[in-house]
């Protein structure tokens, strides 16, 4: 997959092309990318994806902007598991929110070549988010490119989007989320040097980098643990801000892996969050704290020895 910077091609190949956000690549992301691959496949052009970075609502309001489900590079190893040939990465800054909508569909015709384009029908883009369907469509007849609309996907009736996985997961269900994202919710980063608390109250852990300060979901998880080769692995892991141990409110991923021992710093790991066990808790001392994880673990243990 190749992966340019900004609406820029190295060459003049036709693509056929969509643009979003894409944050978690639920399974309304994945029904749009499957029929731009078909439509590509169709049309024999390369299938490309327009991504923004970051997201607009985190540069035009950082502090309500929405959690992140997911990185950039957890969206772009997504996007290569479901066989996207191109995507471009456009840095959304002030001089990109001033791009009129209008000149955002020339730019996808004049630089790009888009031959075909495939939105969501109510995706908005350009300057004030004015542009739309339709007039994507008007300024495609002009120019010569097809445009076409995908629907939302429902899942018992409700539509699959960004915020309702976001609401799954704050509410702790992991099924619902999984349901909407078609495989288990998971965070992705390379394994940093921790404090050393957990080893020394027996059970070592690995800190998983975030990539973000607001994490989508928080509390103690039954995991699995993959990466860099090794085999998956069952695993607790605990995301939150440790009240009990800091006070800076800055949260941290860190995992007690079962069975393993192994030197993995630096390596790059995932964690797929199968089930919540409880919400964080402040205790009054480190020896509670050592009590409660000891019975985090057995009951993960005894939640896999049910569901594997």
């Amino acid at each position: 997959m190749l992966i340019l910077r900004g609406l820029y091609s190295p060459d003049t190949q036709p693509v056929a092309l969509t643009i979003g956000n894409f944050d978690g690549v639920h399974l309304g992301h994945q029904a749009l990318l499957n029929e731009l691959r078909a439509a590509a496949q169709a049309r024999g052009l390369p299938a490309a994806v327009v991504i923004f970075e970051p997201h607009p609502r985190e540069f035009f309001t950082p502090q309500q902007a929405p959690t992140r489900l997911t990185s950039l590079r957890e969206k772009l190893e997504l996007f290569g598991s479901m066989g996207i040939d191109r995507v471009h990465v456009c840095r959304f800054n002030a001089r990109f929110a001033q791009i009129s909508a209008a000149g955002f569909i020339h730019a996808l015709h004049e630089k790009l070549s888009a031959r075909f384009v495939l939105i969501g029908d109510d995706f908005r883009f350009g300057s004030g988010r004015a542009g739309d369907f339709a007039l994507m469509e008007k300024i495609g007849l002009q120019h010569g490119f097809a445009v076409q609309a995908v629907h939302s996907v429902l899942h018992n009736g409700v539509r699959i989007s960004s915020t309702a996985v976001r609401a799954a997961l704050a509410e702790g269900n992991m099924r619902v989320a999984q349901s909407y994202l078609g495989r288990p919710y998971s965070i992705s980063g390379r394994v940093e040097h921790g404090d050393g608390l957990g080893k020394r109250l027996g059970f070592p852990t690995a800190n998983i980098q975030l990539k973000h300060n607001r994490p989508p979901l928080s509390g103690i998880f039954v995991v699995r643990v993959q990466g860099d080769g090794l085999p998956p692995m069952q695993g607790v892991a605990s995301l939150g801000v440790r009240p009990t141990v800091r006070q800076d409110g800055k949260p941290v991923l860190e995992v007690h892996v079962f069975d393993f021992s192994n030197q993995i710093y630096n390596r790059h790991m995932r964690l797929d969050f199968l089930h919540k066990l409880r919400d964080e808790e402040k205790y009054p001392d480190v020896e509670t704290l050592t009590r409660q994880i000891a019975l985090d673990v057995e009951n993960a243990k005894q939640w896999f020895k049910q569901h594997d």
